[in-house]
């Protein structure tokens, strides 16, 4: 199983970027994906997630600015964050998981630095 995060960089306040994840070796449709991210000193926190069916959820921090998609055909999960603050600067991971009894798998993280 492989997840491959890519998109990260470096923005100015107020920019977009988009954050792409690509998956092989499960079947990408059937399961729930979500993208977290760690900033320095702190914990891995959940920013969005899309389940299997569609349902999108966000932490409040980014709702209206972040939009998490999927491409079923391509097997790639996406997040597009736009208006990015200094506080959105962190590492970005995507996670697969079938269903909330097991662990799932990540990617490898994608770095992102908002800065003027």
């Amino acid at each position: 199983v492989q997840l491959q995060a890519s998109g990260g960089g470096l923005v100015e306040p107020g920019g977009s970027l988009r954050l792409s994840c690509a998956v092989s070796g499960i079947v990408f449709r059937n399961n729930d994906m979500a993208w977290y991210r760690q900033a320095p000193g702190n914990e891995r926190e959940l920013v969005a997630s899309m389940s299997s069916a569609g349902l999108r959820r966000y932490v409040d921090s980014v709702k209206g600015r972040f939009t998490i998609s999927r491409d079923n055909t391509k097997n790639t999960v996406y997040l597009h964050m736009n208006s990015l603050k200094p506080e959105d600067t962190a590492v970005y991971y995507c996670r697969a998981r079938l269903n909330p009894k097991v662990p799932g798998y990540w990617g490898q993280g994608t770095l992102v630095t908002v800065s003027s």
